[in-house]
């Protein structure tokens, strides 16, 4: 596994050191470990030689969706990966909106955490399976509040623009499968399937993947 730069932030220490262990063992360097937001932006600022960070949401001091948005300002490359205990609408579509390029659970397990700092590092968007099907609930939620001024002409459906395959893409998308799993249901070429990705960003105008999901489901 390639040798990434990892800033740790959870005000829980014993969970700091568990996974400092766990990632030092995988050949990633942790740079930093920070009990609240605010020690993580201070180690940012010293050195931002960082490519991704793994952040819990509810910390005392600064929390995880404030230093999200912060962090998408100053450091805009550094990906952020949420590992947090809370399961809940406001901290899921927070987070989200701020820019996480992922969320997971804490029990996710070491397989699914290392799994997803390369998935993110490789451009996928990663969602645990229940908050995946927690947005699929919230865009259905969405999608019924939205149908009556839809009716009545207000809005735009962007999925209209989009081709059969398109669409059909979207829909793997939105049940959870990176890039080279919709490749290998479609049997198609990787590189294919980020043509047609790159496609769907420019036609809609969104070019952030669960975003993206959500608008077309809503």
């Amino acid at each position: 596994m390639s040798g990434y730069k990892v800033l740790l932030v959870d005000d829980e220490k014993l969970l700091l050191d568990s996974l400092e262990i766990i990632l030092s063992l995988s050949g990633m360097v942790i740079t930093g470990k920070a009990l609240d937001g605010r020690r993580a932006l201070q180690i940012l600022e010293e050195n931002a030689d960082c490519d991704i960070a793994l952040v819990d949401l509810n910390m005392r001091g600064m929390g995880g969706i404030e230093l999200i948005k912060i962090m998408k300002e100053r450091f805009a490359h550094v990906k952020i990966l949420v590992l947090t205990t809370f399961y809940d609408d406001k901290y899921i579509t927070e987070a989200i909106a701020g820019g996480a390029d992922g969320y997971l659970l804490k029990d996710s397990g070491k397989d699914a955490i290392l799994g997803a700092v390369t998935q993110i590092m490789s451009g996928v968007t990663v969602l645990d399976g229940q908050i995946m099907a927690r947005l699929s609930e919230l865009m259905a939620d969405n999608a019924k509040r939205k149908q009556e001024p839809m009716a009545a002409g207000a809005g735009k459906d962007i999925a209209v623009e989009l081709t059969d395959r398109e669409k059909e893409i979207c829909a793997l998308m939105a049940q959870g499968l990176n890039n080279r799993q919709i490749a290998d249901r479609l049997y198609i070429s990787e590189g294919t399937v980020k043509n047609y990705i790159s496609n769907i960003y420019d036609k809609t105008g969104i070019h952030d993947r669960v975003k993206l999901i959500v608008e077309l489901k809503g």
